[in-house]
């Protein structure tokens, strides 16, 4: 069985893996989640955050032989990771994740898309640093196949996200390259299209992209049906 590190996306935290934890766990794995700089328990004034103080935030986490799941924007601090301690980690696993192109930031992979559907429901803070998410429209954008009260319970724990962090370019090394990888493609994804998440992986080898017929949130909408994709990939 596996030691599974899941790291959340945007706004987010360690809380959006309460249903999925004790899924892996009854299938016999160990996993637990962490909260990323200026989210959930983490108390980083959300000025300081930096992409790679959240990617040394997933390496402080990491055990002998992690796993790391990375879900949305969660994409770029893992494959960063996985450059900065090359060979800690024992496969990435990106969920309806961005995987980054060299030199981009996670504000040009959401521009590069063919379309920002996302874009809509994002509210930016006056003071310039951070945005969350207008809750009216978070149920269409995040959790429109979520079980009721999903929302509210989103609502009670979303947090300010970086803008700086997702503006800064990423400069790919061999770490991530050497790193065994699976995609996880969301069908019904109201926030990273589809299709992009298509683009991203068309030169992966086939066995390592699978889908699901979900949401943005499949953590939420189908936490059961998940852990058993998730099973699938580490005994493949």
């Amino acid at each position: 069985m596996s030691d599974i590190l899941l790291v959340h996306g945007s706004c987010h935290g360690a809380w959006c893996y309460r249903d999925l934890i004790p899924a892996l766990e009854a299938l016999g794995h160990t996993a637990r989640a962490i909260d990323m700089p200026s989210h959930g328990e983490d108390t980083t004034p959300v000025a300081d955050v930096t992409l790679d103080s959240c990617a040394q935030s997933v390496i402080d986490a990491l055990g002998d032989n992690t796993v790391v799941l990375g879900h949305s924007w969660g994409g770029f601090p893992i494959t960063r990771a996985a450059d900065l301690a090359p060979g800690r980690i024992a496969r990435l696993i990106y969920l309806c994740a961005y995987t980054p192109w060299d030199n981009h930031s996670t504000a040009d992979m959401r521009i590069a898309a063919p379309r920002q559907p996302l874009m809509q429901a994002i509210q930016r803070h006056e003071d310039g640093l951070s945005y969350t998410f207008d809750p009216a429209q978070l149920r269409d954008a995040l959790y429109h196949d979520c079980p009721p009260g999903t929302e509210d319970f989103a609502l009670a724990h979303l947090s300010p996200q970086s803008i700086a962090a997702q503006n800064i370019k990423i400069a790919l090394g061999d770490g991530h390259r050497q790193t065994p990888r699976s995609y996880i493609r969301c069908m019904n994804d109201q926030a990273i299209p589809p299709e992009f998440q298509v683009t991203m992986t068309e030169d992966w080898p086939t066995a390592d992209v699978y889908e699901m017929a979900t949401s943005h949130s499949p953590f939420f909408a189908d936490p059961t049906g998940l852990a058993a994709l998730i099973d699938r990939i580490l005994k493949a």
